[in-house]
């Protein structure tokens, strides 16, 4: 696709038109560039996260083999959860890593399973396992089993053999689709043991008094 050549005097509007700027409402024209400044910045500021992510999941990182060399050690394998602390213990840092898991087709073996150990317990006192059961292999709103809920099954202590091959079943059957590394920092709240996050969502970010006052009177 190409961009097209907007003539000097004219604005593009969201249908692709050219208008030319004397039919554009001052009102219109002052929203264009309130969106656009901040856009910018907005840009400008994710840059400057992404830049800011970089570099501190590569500081951790030199560190941690800075750390092994000490003790003669290499870093080697999978990359584990890791949390730092300031001298002081004012401020923690925690490089947290999340495994996205999914099952194959032993899970169907599995409920299969433990399908016929319901058919015959259903009748006797153990209608809370039947429960964890049928909500465990409920799927969630996008269609998919939730993972927590079925591995959850493996920690019911039940003898039947069936259910213990349901079980291996279920643990083989997990699979690591990706992994995802978060960045958390935290502030010590006073002289507590308790931490408060400094947050980096947008979306969380405490807004200062006085400006949170003049956005609430918009409304």
């Amino acid at each position: 696709m190409t961009t097209q050549q907007i003539p000097a005097g004219y604005r593009q509007d969201a249908q692709g038109r050219l208008v030319h700027e004397s039919m554009v409402k001052p009102i219109d024209q002052e929203r264009d560039r309130l969106v656009g400044d901040l856009v910018k910045n907005a840009i400008y500021l994710n840059g400057l996260m992404a830049n800011f992510k970089a570099t501190a999941f590569g500081d951790v990182r030199a560190f941690i083999e800075m750390s092994f060399e000490e003790y003669g050690a290499r870093v080697g394998g999978k990359k584990g959860n890791v949390t730092l602390l300031s001298f002081d213990g004012r401020y923690k840092l925690q490089i947290a890593v999340q495994d996205s898991i999914s099952f194959d087709e032993r899970l169907q073996a599995a409920r299969s399973l433990i399908d016929e150990c319901l058919a015959e317990w259903t009748e006797g006192a153990r209608p809370e396992v039947v429960t964890l059961v049928n909500d465990a292999f409920r799927t969630d709103t996008k269609g998919e089993i939730r993972t927590a809920r079925v591995l959850a099954l493996r920690r019911l202590e039940i003898a039947d053999e069936r259910w213990q091959r349901a079980m291996k079943a279920i643990g083989e059957a997990c699979q690591v689709t990706s992994s995802k590394e978060y960045l958390r920092i935290y502030e010590r709240i006073g002289d507590s043991d308790q931490y408060r996050p400094i947050s980096l969502d947008i979306a969380v970010i405490a807004m200062p008094e006085a400006t949170a006052q003049q956005v609430g009177g918009l409304h």
